[in-house]
């Protein structure tokens, strides 16, 4: 049973992560204009969080791959995988 609370556990904090990294990057990577255009487009916080979502579960498995411990590190992963994912979803 310890197992499945850890993964359960685990998946809640990968999708809390996304879901911070996402707003973060919604509030305030944009520049005004930005925000204008992406308020008429309908492109909006929960679209930032499901790519940040994303890419939280890419950079966790990438750092799983890789070998790091099963400590804060492989969160740190997460938290750098969905950086980058919505930086470079943006286009930048």
């Amino acid at each position: 049973m310890p197992i499945v609370t850890t993964a359960v556990l685990t998946f809640v904090i990968l999708i809390a992560i996304g879901i911070i990294i996402g707003l973060f990057f919604n509030r305030r990577g944009r520049s005004w204009l930005g925000r204008q255009v992406a308020d008429a487009t309908g492109v909006g916080d929960i679209t930032y969080c499901l790519v940040g979502i994303a890419g939280s579960f890419i950079g966790f498995h990438v750092g799983v791959i890789l070998g790091l411990l099963p400590t804060l590190t492989l969160y740190l992963a997460a938290v750098v995988g969905a950086a980058v994912t919505l930086w470079l979803w943006r286009g930048r």
